[in-house]
């Protein structure tokens, strides 16, 4: 029997959110503190939310990478893994000093990568995940339009340390066909399961997590 895929369910932004997310089952809820984003809440809004999460659950810090100087204000948060968003042509020497802050195991990695590119493979020692989402010309995230699932597929067969998330566009009427073809056992889903941005539709929650846990078997 094969196990169904971790969830994270990301732009938790109420207690009912993160409540209907975690007794679905979700593995991980995240926590945009990207101001530009409709999600986006404030580190006192995340602690007053992350106190009701339980142990268990992954509280995932999403950020966009600004500078050595913001990343430290993510050190004492009291999250568990900090999901960072960066450019896919950072130098890396630069981003080799993000893990003196923030350790290889804490670290989400998410490379903007424009089409055309390739993923720089130079990140992927420098933490345990890597989060593949779909490019957007102006934003990093969050815009509901699908990736390249067979592209996922390749790179997780060709490097096979890294573990691999899937973002970008998950619903509850493509998830299978996306986990048929990626073969991911890590998804991220935000807009897809929303009935507007930052509230959750809690039906479709239920309907993404029962189309998941089916593939589980």
């Amino acid at each position: 029997m094969s196990q169904a895929p971790r969830v994270k369910v990301c732009g938790i932004t109420s207690p009912e959110d993160a409540h209907a997310a975690v007794s679905e089952g979700a593995a991980y809820l995240g926590f945009i503190f990207h101001p530009k984003s409709p999600r986006y809440v404030t580190f006192d809004t995340y602690r007053s939310l992350a106190s009701a999460v339980p142990n268990g659950v992954g509280k995932v810090g999403v950020a966009v990478y600004e500078s050595m100087a913001e990343l430290e204000q993510f050190k004492n948060l009291g999250l568990d893994f900090l999901q960072l968003h960066f450019p896919n042509d950072t130098p890396f020497f630069e981003a080799a000093l993000w893990t003196e802050i923030i350790p290889p195991n804490q670290l989400w990695l998410a490379p903007r990568v424009p089409p055309g590119k390739e993923m720089d493979p130079a990140f992927f020692p420098l933490a345990d995940h890597v989060l593949v989402d779909t490019y957007h010309e102006t934003g990093y995230g969050g815009s509901g339009q699908t990736g390249n699932w067979d592209e996922f597929s390749r790179l997780r067969g060709r490097f096979t340390k890294v573990n691999w998330i899937l973002a970008g566009g998950l619903t509850p009427g493509n998830i299978s066909q996306a986990l048929a073809q990626s073969g991911a056992q890590i998804v991220d889903v935000n807009s897809g399961v929303e009935s507007a941005p930052g509230k959750k539709d809690h039906a479709k929650l239920k309907s993404f997590f029962e189309k998941i846990k089916g593939t589980g078997n």
